[in-house]
């Protein structure tokens, strides 16, 4: 018997025996048939060495499907669609090989491979934020799926992403409202004939398959299926989960010029939050931590559930050979159970019971309160509807390239009263957490608490002058009609804006390799919440404006190695809680200035026939000035550190055939924990390697991949980020091992 073909029905088998079970189901791939389906290639290789050549077999006609080659452009871009040299910002496009390579599955892992990326509240088990040069990314609008807005709260799955593109600056014109430090994008995988099942598991017994189908059922209209299955073992004691997630995307091309894209997913989750540490007395860093233990960990405490649905839509037609008609449209819904033993503050602590040690910080001897959070149904919903027009007209020696549109959006916010009261009292030196009574209270009824309108006009012209300079002018008319509610429905604010909000770029093409440019853009932010600890709790401050100046220089030799460089400044209104003589002892306002100064250094591509990098550095100063509380000046901003690098690369063995090993090294300064810069967390130095093999099994690829990341289990705080106006830190994943295979069918 032909052990290859026995491993093949194996994994088939395993396969179709999944799909007839209940689709909410994972499936549970067990060690021993990965193990098995390792070996027996390699043993049937030995075993054909003998057999004689099999006469050749005619194959089937090759039918050419109406495809087109995806561009190499970049929709997310602020500056409209064009190359990555010919755009002026600092883009970083993430595609699916380093994704496949790195074996990522978390927006935290996403993070890691850019050093202008950070975390920005991300805990274990639950929907995670990053920060962009320094600023945390607005939910609502700083993360797209296809170009359009999705939900942010939610744990966007990367199995149906070709890749994930990274915009770092201002990006009005692409997004409105948002925060100035950038948009992630993510790129859907369109039709290819494919077909593959991919099984995984880590260090720590978690079990993953992920189907991959695509198919052009005729000429014209093709479909792309990708599902996945998860049952996730955490290095973190109680916090294993679970996953299931599944998409549909179709391509039709509609007669000659029409061409209509449509992208569905649907994904549910539960996995229990971990909550994160906090300084000790406002003052020392946690030591000798153990980040395996769940802090505050309660045997009632339910899964933190999510539940997302995608959707997005866009229908192209060629009006002729320089115009283009776009329209577009998403929906993006994600409903939360929220669930925890938060560990939160000190406040019922014997050492803060005085008032010498603020409340919202662990005791200095380690101990911090427990509190039963839980608030069910938290459901947000982003719809958008875009309609755009690109073309290109000359008027002498000039060529513009237009892009004119318009574009609304909606996003709306369905919370029930949540429960949120202190329990008991623990210490993070426990070896276990005592375990306290839940409350008796159960949440409220559902009420709506946000329903935030956006109507924007947008144009851009590229003006093309010979084949050297390129300058472009434009900008966004934003109405933001925005009203919130307070936990019983109330009406509790009602904002209006309407700003128009420019940018500019100059592009000098130096070589046929090199382009430099100069931008300008200005963007416009909403203003944060007051923390419940200050004296205007609850209270949305006015909207800022931004304003972003940035130099760059790209050089592109070949497809095969880009370079990038990028010198920007960055500044909006300062936010923070003052200290004043009110009955909180603090009032949160604006005053000052907040300026990120950066330079950003990138390398992607191929060195050598072999040898792959991806690589990135930053280097950035964020502080702010004029606050008229000189404690929170002159010294780094919380969660920003002055440098961070990231490498990666990937060498094929030239020695044997099919196998490379890849190796990464990430790192980052100290980071400030307080607003007062007088606690750091520790700079930190990690390092990734990696393993990959592919060989073919009855002539279809299977590609193997081994994954170590932080191999000298080096323990770090990841994240010193802020959530609700509270400060909290994150330690970093120990060492972990990944094994994955991906076997085309």
């Amino acid at each position: 018997m032909d052990p290859s073909g026995h491993c093949a029905r194996a994994v088939a088998s395993s396969f179709f025996l999944l799909m007839t079970n209940r689709m909410n189901r994972c499936l549970r791939p067990t060690l021993m048939t990965i193990a098995l389906c390792a070996v027996l290639p390699l043993h049937a290789a030995d075993a054909f060495a003998d057999v004689p050549d099999r006469s050749p077999t005619e194959l089937a006609a090759v039918r050419v499907q109406a495809q087109q080659a995806p561009a190499a452009t970049t929709p997310s871009s602020s500056f409209g669609a064009a190359s990555w040299k010919d755009t002026p910002a600092s883009v970083n496009v993430l595609d699916r090989t380093l994704l496949d390579s790195r074996q990522v599955r978390t927006l935290s892992e996403v993070a890691a491979n850019d050093a202008s990326l950070g975390d920005s509240y991300a805990p274990v088990g639950y929907y995670q934020n990053i920060a962009i040069r320094g600023f945390a990314l607005d939910t609502a609008t700083g993360y797209r799926f296809n170009g359009l807005a999705t939900t942010g709260e939610q744990r966007i799955a990367l199995e149906n992403i070709q890749q994930v593109e990274i915009l770092k600056g201002e990006a009005g014109l692409a997004a409105g409202v948002m925060a100035p430090g950038g948009i992630i994008n993510y790129v859907g995988k369109r039709t290819a004939e494919v077909r593959t099942v991919t099984l995984g598991t880590d260090s720590e017994g978690t079990r993953y398959t992920a189907v991959d189908v695509g198919h052009w059922l005729t000429p014209r209209f093709g479909v792309r299926v990708n599902a996945a299955w998860e049952d996730s073992a955490s290095y973190i004691d109680h916090a294993d989960g679970r996953r299931n997630f599944y998409s549909l995307a179709a391509d039709w091309l509609i007669g000659e010029r029409g061409k209509l894209e449509v992208d569905a997913n649907y994904q549910t989750s539960a996995q229990r939050s971990a909550s994160g540490f906090q300084l000790l007395g406002a003052t020392e860093l946690p030591r000798g931590v153990d980040r395996s233990k769940m802090l505050g960990y309660q045997p009632w405490q339910q899964p933190v559930g999510i539940a997302s649905t995608n959707l997005t839509a866009l229908h192209t037609f060629e009006l002729g050979p320089r115009w283009q008609s776009r329209v577009s449209a998403s929906h993006s819904r994600s409903v939360i159970d929220d669930n925890v033993a938060f560990a939160y503050g000190c406040y019922y602590a014997a050492q803060c019971a005085d008032g010498s040690v603020p409340g919202n910080y662990f005791a200095p001897n380690g101990d911090y309160d427990i509190y039963d959070y839980r608030s069910p149904d938290d459901t947000r919903v982003n719809q958008e509807l875009r309609a755009e027009l690109r073309g290109s007209v000359d008027t002498g020696r000039v060529t513009h390239q237009l892009s004119i549109g318009a574009d609304t959006f909606r996003r709306t916010v369905d919370k029930r009263q949540n429960v949120n009261e202190y329990v008991g009292t623990a210490n993070i030196h426990d070896p276990q957490v005592p375990v306290f009574a839940p409350s008796p209270l159960q949440p409220g009824a559902s009420v709506r608490r946000l329903d935030s309108r956006q109507d924007g006009l947008f144009v851009l012209d590229r003006m093309r002058f010979g084949d050297d300079w390129q300058w472009l002018a434009g900008g966004r008319m934003v109405r933001l009609d925005e009203r919130a509610y307070d936990k019983r429905g109330n009406p509790e604010r009602h904002s209006r804006i309407s700003r128009f909000l420019p940018q500019t770029a100059l592009i000098w093409n130096a070589t046929d390799q090199v382009n430099v440019y100069v931008s300008y853009v200005r963007g416009i932010s909403l203003g944060q919440e007051a923390p419940f600890w200050t004296s205007n709790d609850g209270e949305f401050l006015a909207p800022v404006l931004s304003r972003q100046l940035e130099v760059g220089i790209k050089y592109g030799a070949t497809d095969a190695l880009t370079l990038g460089a990028a010198l920007f400044r960055t500044s909006q209104p300062f936010q923070y809680a003052r200290a004043d003589d009110s009955d909180a002892g603090y009032t949160f306002v604006q005053e000052g200035q907040q300026t990120h100064t950066g330079l950003e250094l990138t390398a992607n591509g191929h060195l050598t026939e072999q040898l792959q990098v991806t690589a990135s550095a930053s280097v950035l100063q964020a502080r702010a000035r004029d606050t008229a509380t000189a404690a929170y000046e002159d010294h780094q901003l919380v969660n920003v550190p002055k440098t961070r690098a990231s490498v990666h690369l990937d060498y094929a063995l030239p020695f044997v055939a099919g196998m490379g090993v890849t190796g990464g090294w990430r790192y980052a300064s100290s980071n400030t924990a307080t607003v007062d810069g007088s606690v750091r967390a520790p700079s930190y130095s990690v390092v990734d390697l990696g393993l990959r093999y592919q060989h073919t099994l009855r002539q279809q690829p299977v590609t193997w991949r081994l994954s170590v990341d932080n191999v000298f289990d080096k323990f770090y705080w990841r994240d010193t980020g802020s959530s609700a106006g509270d400060y909290y830190l994150f330690a970093g994943a120990p060492r972990q091992a990944r094994l994955s295979v991906t076997i085309a069918l």
